[in-house]
């Protein structure tokens, strides 16, 4: 099996053929599109986009860890991670 990695230039020319818009155009509204999920998110705010799936901010907890190479214990200090869950649609259609 093949791996193919979509980033965002291949992902504006295959909107600019779908859409029938310039490159330059995909290319301005994936900014901006990307640029709301990440305000929003840095707000501690969900997004949610329906049959595709939901990017949650979640607060990990201040724990103790060890340095791996010197056994060192430190403190973790408390802070942000983002999750992403699929919705079922996106599940099934990877099957």
């Amino acid at each position: 099996m093949t791996t193919k990695t979509l980033n965002k230039k291949a992902l504006a020319e295959s909107l600019s053929a779908k859409l029938d818009i310039t490159k330059k155009d995909a290319a301005e509204f994936i900014e901006a599109f990307l640029e709301e999920v990440k305000s929003t998110l840095e707000s501690k705010d969900t997004v949610d986009l329906a049959g595709f799936g939901k990017f949650v901010v979640k607060e990990r907890a201040a724990r103790d860890g060890f340095n791996p190479a010197t056994n060192e214990k430190i403190r973790i200090e408390a802070s942000y991670g983002i999750s992403f869950k699929p919705a079922k649609a996106l599940k099934e259609s990877v099957k």
